[in-house]
């Protein structure tokens, strides 16, 4: 598995995961320095299809430091690589009732930058309260095995 260079855990939290898939990023090269210094934000980012193509909007990256005239605004629009035949697929299960694609992480793949996009229906209040409920007794079985084999 691939080490997540920023995560989307307020996407996890939010919405339920029905699909994922892999795309990569169409980034200019000071972009491409300041994920690999993990100045990125997720927040609050989504995808959109425009013109048959798949498009990140609202993720965060930081002007490189050391870049003049390269540099563009950090909140623009990118461009998301991926087959024709997918992103139709996807804009057909977006069209229903519920359904969002958001990113959920951004990683390296040997040396290109690569963006897990998930196809997601929003939670409830009472999911996100029993998926929390879940994750602490996860937790406590977990503490409570550590603490047996430890003796």
């Amino acid at each position: 598995m691939n080490n997540p260079v920023v995560l989307n855990k307020k996407a996890l939290h939010d919405y339920t995961v029905v699909e994922r898939m892999e795309c990569g990023i169409n980034l200019i090269g000071c972009e491409v320095k300041s994920v690999r210094m993990g100045q990125l934000n997720l927040t609050d980012s989504y995808c959109t299809v425009k013109d048959g193509q798949l498009i990140l909007n609202n993720c965060y990256i930081k002007n490189y430091d050391k870049g003049s005239f390269s540099n563009v605004d950090g909140r623009r629009d990118r461009r998301l690589l991926a087959h024709k035949r997918e992103i139709m697929r996807l804009l057909g299960k977006v069209r229903e009732k519920g359904y969002s694609l958001v990113p959920l992480k951004i990683y390296f793949k040997q040396s290109l930058v690569k963006v897990e996009v998930a196809l997601v229906k929003g939670k409830h209040l009472y999911d996100k309260k029993q998926s929390l409920m879940e994750k602490d007794i996860e937790r406590d079985k977990q503490r409570a095995l550590k603490e047996y084999s430890g003796r």
